[in-house]
């Protein structure tokens, strides 16, 4: 009890563009630069190493804050009861089933669909998040923390794996992140329209990818377009307009980079002169 007490420390909500978002965005911007340039040519061994440890640290967090969301203390006594709204299957989760694979599997064709994955869909998912919190900030201490390192990995690795399969990098290295994204999809949308429908017969809420036909989305534009089309031409918006934000990401990241090589080696070729 006395345990989720201390997890459940309570603080002034975060709200974005404050102090504790800027501090956020500062570290992780620091740790990519430093993957960036240390890491950027790490042996196979090396890179999923640390993979597996930015999964062993994504889990035991998700963990953490499945506990905080479950079980509360009432008088004294530990209530359970289960948020179904903070189910662990969203885009943003999408790092908790991707990386094992990453971290376990040798370099082989297979991989770079996952690794592609990470530099694209899951990169721009986490930057969203990242990049405007907003919604995200509650005042539980232990969630703010959870929620900006969890995202704040998502970008790290996806930055990071870009860099690191720069050789590959291209709109053929891009396009095997979509028959994944489509798979999740698709399992996100069985969830929703078998699991969900009873949940939210029950007057809990549940939509997994944001998509459930049951569930009015409430994000920005999306909830527009939910609201003005039929269900299924809303699923093929959805799925085209991630499509697109998500090569769009990678691609300027992926340009910056290159043009951040291109300085690099100039400045090299002026100091060896």
């Amino acid at each position: 009890m006395e345990f989720l007490k201390f997890i459940s420390a309570e603080m002034e909500t975060p709200v974005s563009f404050g102090w504790y978002h800027f501090m956020c965005l500062g570290i992780v911007i620091a740790i990519t630069v430093l993957f960036c340039i240390k890491l950027r040519d790490c042996s196979d061994k090396t890179f999923r190493f640390i993979t597996l440890i930015g999964w062993i640290i994504i889990v035991l967090l998700e963990i953490m804050k499945q506990f905080i969301f479950t079980y509360s203390v009432e008088n004294n006594k530990i209530v359970a009861d289960f948020q179904w709204y903070a189910f662990p299957y969203q885009l943003c989760s999408s790092p908790l089933y991707i990386l094992p694979f990453v971290a376990f599997m040798k370099d082989c064709k297979l991989r770079e669909f996952f690794t592609s994955f990470i530099s694209t869909f899951s990169l721009f998912g986490g930057l969203v998040v990242l990049i405007y919190p907003n919604d995200v900030f509650i005042e539980t201490t232990a969630i703010n923390i959870q929620t900006m390192i969890h995202h704040g990995l998502q970008v790290v690795f996806g930055i990071w794996y870009a860099v690191h399969f720069r050789a590959r990098g291209g709109i053929k290295y891009f396009l095997k992140s979509i028959p994944v994204f489509i798979v999740m999809l698709a399992i996100a949308v069985l969830l929703n329209e078998t699991l969900g429908a009873h949940i939210v017969s029950t007057g809990e809420n549940f939509s997994m990818f944001y998509v459930s036909s049951h569930v009015e989305n409430h994000l920005p534009i999306l909830s527009m377009v939910y609201t003005a089309v039929p269900w299924f031409v809303f699923l093929l918006i959805y799925i085209i307009g991630f499509c697109i934000a998500s090569c769009a990401v990678y691609f300027i990241m992926y340009g910056i980079w290159k043009l951040v090589l291109l300085i690099m080696r100039k400045v090299n070729e002026k100091t060896a002169e």
